[in-house]
């Protein structure tokens, strides 16, 4: 009986031994996690310079995770998983310690005055979803490490001094629903493996110094939702509002793809004042294709020296059209008869073109019609007298 209580103390005793090894092995291994993210932590406070509204109280008196502006994780103890430090005019750089937050998924640090370079150290954050530092002055080129954290899903860079070309490498991020530069000063053309971004419904490359011709294969980009302006942007920085705009560049050359029908889910497209057409016929040939885009209910092709006659095309596109603006181009011959069908229209304009013959009667089926400009034309003939049936008329430019 002594033996088989001397065993079951020697059992217990191992037990407890054993858990204490294992609760002092784990309280190292976090107490070393923590230690690591608070000094991280405070790396980057010290970048700051100037903190108007003292979000840096951050100090021993709190536990980390309990800071302004960081959240920690309740399933790793206490490691750091997000940064939102927007909107606080800070003043500074990124320290490049905050590549040691290994465990950070989110960075928000946009709208505010930081400069420098984006810390290449970012790159060792291989479990981050979303990068959002735009509206700053962060100098240098695309900090190309970030390329390794291929689970990103929001990239936003702008509004910033970025320079250089556009990494290819870019291409990689399968899992991307945005990514934003506008606003910068990349140059070169637009890299065609951006046609990889396989979930991409936001593209901002606009204000930029980019050249060359749209790639064909961003046709390839099925969950694009619509685009607009790309000069006249006005700002929004509330991403999920901005979930379905796509921007591209200012100021290119080149044809416009043929495959833009291929964006089933397209909304707004505006690829106006470029020089996509170079006064040459037949250079709107790629409306056939858009008439795949039943969503399709904003179209700026204005300022773009398009040349030869307006295809009859423009008859069969989505009748959610509202916006037509075929401004200051090169286009001659007739208004097709078909732009009647186009029910849905509230703005038309062909204005600053060569088109010739007479305004079609037809015209007045537009009953939702609000603004029309038809003048700087060689327009002949009398006014049809169906524009009298044009209730909503406001606006009728025919000088």
């Amino acid at each position: 009986m002594v033996s088989g209580l001397l065993a079951s103390s020697s059992l217990l005793f191992y037990i407890l031994l054993h858990a204490c090894f294992i609760l002092l092995a784990s309280n190292t291994t976090f107490g070393f996690a923590n230690e690591t993210d608070n000094q991280a932590l405070l790396a980057i406070k010290n970048q700051i310079a100037e903190d108007p509204f003292q979000v840096f109280s951050w100090n021993d008196s709190i536990q980390f995770c309990n800071w302004k502006g960081v959240t920690c994780s309740r399933q790793h103890h206490q490691r750091v998983t997000v940064l939102n430090l927007s909107s606080l005019e800070l003043v500074g750089s990124l320290s490049p310690h905050i590549g040691n937050l290994t465990f950070l998924r989110e960075i928000y640090l946009e709208n505010n005055n930081l400069h420098d370079t984006i810390p290449q150290e970012i790159g060792r954050l291989f479990r981050l979803q979303n990068i959002s530092l735009g509206n700053n002055f962060f100098q240098g080129e695309f900090p190309i490490n970030l390329t390794r954290c291929l689970g990103l899903r929001v990239i936003n860079l702008a509004w910033n001094n970025l320079v250089g070309r556009i990494p290819i490498e870019l291409g990689s991020f399968t899992n991307l629903l945005l990514l934003d530069l506008t606003k910068n000063h990349f140059i070169g053309n637009i890299p065609p493996s951006l046609g990889n971004l396989s979930s991409l419904r936001v593209l901002l490359l606009d204000y930029n110094n980019l050249e060359g011709s749209i790639p064909f294969e961003l046709g390839k980009l099925s969950n694009l939702v619509f685009s607009i302006e790309f000069q006249q942007f006005v700002r929004n920085d509330s991403y999920p509002a901005l979930q379905y705009l796509v921007h591209l560049f200012l100021c290119s050359s080149g044809s416009v793809p043929m495959n833009l029908g291929s964006l089933l889910d397209l909304k707004w497209l505006n690829i106006n004042n470029n020089r996509f057409g170079n006064e040459k016929a037949n250079t709107l040939s790629f409306l056939d294709s858009l008439t795949n885009c039943t969503n399709l209910g904003f179209l700026d092709l204005g300022g773009n020296y398009f040349g030869g006659v307006l295809p009859n095309s423009i008859a069969n596109l989505s009748t959610n059209l509202t916006i037509l603006q075929i401004s200051q181009n090169y286009l001659s011959g007739s208004i097709p008869r078909g732009i009647e069908n186009l029910v849905n229209l509230k703005l038309l304009a062909l204005d600053g073109n060569m088109f010739t013959g007479s305004i079609p009667e037809s015209i007045g089926k537009l009953s939702e019609l609000e603004q029309l400009f038809i003048s700087a034309n060689n327009i002949s003939g009398k006014i049809p007298s169906s524009i009298g049936n044009m209730s909503r008329l406001s606006i009728l430019g025919l000088g």
